[in-house]
This record gives structure tokens, C-alpha cells and sequence, in this order.
């Protein structure tokens, strides 16, 4: 990720950018927060994923835009129309239909969830510019990583000498492909409402739940069709209000 953003910020010439936040040592500093914050995410995830927590794993992805939401209100003074309201509810239903099957405290989950929601509010908190922010996460976690990689890590495809090419080569993509949503998530925070940022991430576990029907030959259980039935509602709700409230907005301008 560190080396794909190099020549990703070498492409597109935004080195004056990044020198300009490297002279702002309190914003590199908590892009150091939030390297660590992200990078513990991640560690979290595939820990969970190869451990047999796909389940609580996946009920993160549910859980974190309400807690976006949340911050939102709390931190950023965001506030809701009617309508906004109602689809955070039809969310919050949503999502505590997925927690009654789960059965427990999902520890996982909201660790996944918090994080994440975490790493959201600082980078718009600081309003640094997407490249640049993730240019410098990927440097300050880069150490890290190797360090854990050559003096730690002890796994069958950990030796990068002895694994074939291709798998090597997926190893690599794994990193462009985290890094690129990542990039925009970013910049979506900078532009829009955190809480609006929240809603929208509810379209990355309808996208998995797709591929995972359409693709994987998963069954789909009616615990998730109410879930996703009750989030689908919400983000239309969602829309509409913005939608409707654009056209206002536009109506007493002209």
C-alpha cells in the first residue's frame, strides 16, 4: 500500500500537498492515530476471518454506519430531518434483528465497528486531503508491518521467498484494492456528513450480500432478508429525503 501510494502521489504530482501537511507536525501526528486505528482494523479483520468469525466479522459491516451516525450527532453537531430519522430507526432495526441471532456480545464486531467509525471522525476532523492523508498512514504503519512480518509472523504463506508468484502477486492486490476504497472513504469524509457517509456504507454489505448469493451459492436465511429488507428501506427513505430536500433548497434560491 505505502509503495502503491508512492507512485500514486508521483503520478499525479501532488508532492506539494503532502510537504505542505509534513509542515503541519499536529496533523501528522494524529494521521499517526489513525494509521494505528485503521491498521488495527485491518489486523482485526483477517484475524477474525481466519479464525472462524466470518459471521461476527461481516455484523461489523452493520454495525459501523450506525456508530457513524452517532458520531456524527455527538461530535460534529450533525442533525436530522424528520425523514432522516425515520431511516436511522429502519436501520437500527435492521441491524438489532442481526445482533438477536447472533446470540451474544459481539466483541469482534464492535471492535471492527469502532475502529473504523473511529478512523472516519479524525480524518474528517483534520481535513487532510485523501492522497496525502493515506500516503502518510501507509509510511508511519509501513515499519510496523515489516517489523511484524520478518521478526513475528510464522504462517505457511508468511515467507514471501518460498510462496509461488501468483500468490505473491494476490498479496500485493490485496493492498491496492484495500488501499483505493480506502482513499475515497477519505475523501467522502472530507465533502459530505459523516452521517450521510455512514448511510452509504450500508451498500458495501448489500454489494457482498449479492456476490455472496449470485456468485458463492450462499442461502439466504430470512434473518438477513429481514435485515437487508429493513436497511434497503432505509436507504431509500434516506434518498428520497435528499432528494426532495435538494429540490427545496434550489426552489428558494431561484
Amino acid at each position: 500500500s505505502a509503495l502503491f501510494m508512492l507512485l500514486l502521489i508521483t503520478l499525479s504530482r501532488s508532492w506539494p500537498g503532502v510537504r505542505s501537511v509534513l509542515r503541519q507536525p499536529k496533523k501528522v501526528l494524529l494521521l499517526a492515530l489513525t494509521a494505528v486505528t485503521i491498521g488495527g482494523n485491518w489486523l482485526l479483520f483477517i484475524w477474525a476471518v481466519n479464525n472462524q468469525h466470518m459471521l461476527e466479522a461481516s455484523l461489523g459491516y452493520f454495525i459501523n454506519p450506525l456508530i457513524n451516525v452517532v458520531f456524527g450527532m455527538l461530535f460534529l453537531r450533525e442533525r436530522f430531518r424528520r425523514l432522516q430519522w425515520l431511516a436511522v430507526l429502519l436501520a437500527t432495526v435492521g441491524v438489532l434483528v442481526q445482533l438477536w441471532q447472533f446470540g451474544s456480545l459481539p466483541i469482534i464486531a464492535l471492535g471492527l465497528a469502532l475502529s473504523f467509525a473511529l478512523y472516519g471522525l479524525v480524518r474528517k476532523k483534520i481535513q487532510v486531503d485523501a492522497q496525502s492523508g493515506m500516503l502518510i498512514e501507509t509510511l508511519w504503519l509501513f515499519p510496523l508491518a515489516a517489523i511484524y512480518l520478518f521478526g513475528f509472523a510464522d504462517s505457511a504463506t508468511s515467507h514471501l521467498s518460498a510462496n509461488p508468484l501468483s500468490l505473491n502477486l494476490k498479496l500485493i492486490a490485496a493492498g491496492i484494492v484495500t488501499t483505493i476504497p480506502l482513499m475515497l472513504f477519505a475523501a467522502a469524509c472530507s465533502r459530505l456528513r459523516l452521517s450521510t457517509v455512514g448511510f452509504f456504507q450500508y451498500l458495501g454489505p448489500t454489494l457482498m450480500f449479492v456476490l455472496a448469493v449470485a456468485f458463492y451459492g450462499e442461502t439466504i436465511t430470512p434473518d438477513k432478508m429481514v435485515t437487508f429488507g429493513f436497511i434497503w428501506l432505509a436507504l431509500l427513505v434516506f434518498v428520497c429525503d435528499a432528494v426532495a430536500f435538494s429540490f427545496r433548497s434550489r426552489s428558494r434560491i431561484a
